[in-house]
């Protein structure tokens, strides 16, 4: 999405379409009733989560706003009082390292090191898993996880959202940790 933006306005197109990202479709259908998901599978687990704010999509994009979309999708699917936000986020959120092409950089020390940073972050909320709503933010947390030897699970958003609807599939889920792997078979 952030490349087709890019693309656009480095080469003065005005799209006769609107961009958007699914954030902001999810936190809509969730608002309309039309994705119906709940937090109730989540409720005498207790499970804790955190989400990272993808650079591209909150900073470099559509700021706050989208922030807080995705914040609203994931207290709904995990519950309000098992959410755990990190300190700072949404637009000021530390980047995770693994963005704008750097994990097929050839750079992993660096890479890896630049990413403490948001390690550090990610461990000092104490959740039990991250949430990573961006393809390269999921590869590179789940990447500092094992590496660090922290081991934490770090999971997409959509697998949540099918998980609190009942409808997540047997082969879906390799990112979840033991304690959800097998929930709703």
């Amino acid at each position: 999405m952030y490349a087709v933006r890019a693309g656009l306005q480095k080469f003065g197109i005005t799209p006769k379409f609107e961009i958007e990202s699914i954030i902001r479709l999810y936190a809509r259908w969730i608002r309309e009733g039309r994705l119906p998901v709940s937090s109730d599978w989540n409720k005498d687990l207790g499970v804790t989560f955190t989400v990272q704010d993808p650079c591209q999509l909150v900073r470099k994009s559509f700021l706050d706003p989208v922030a807080e979309d995705l914040r609203f999708v994931v207290r709904s699917v995990v519950g309000e009082e098992h959410f755990i936000d990190m300190v700072p986020n949404r637009s000021n959120n530390y980047c995770c390292g693994g963005g704008g092409g750097y994990l097929q950089s050839g750079y992993t020390d660096e890479r890896r090191k630049y990413g403490d940073r948001k390690l550090r972050q990610i461990l000092e909320t104490g959740a039990d898993y991250c949430i990573a709503p961006c393809h390269n933010c999921h590869s590179q947390i789940h990447d500092l996880s094992e590496t660090s030897g922290r081991h934490f699970p770090v999971v997409h958003l959509w697998t949540l959202i099918c998980l609190s609807m009942g409808c997540l599939g047997e082969n879906e889920r390799g990112y979840l940790g033991e304690d959800l792997a097998e929930l709703g078979l």
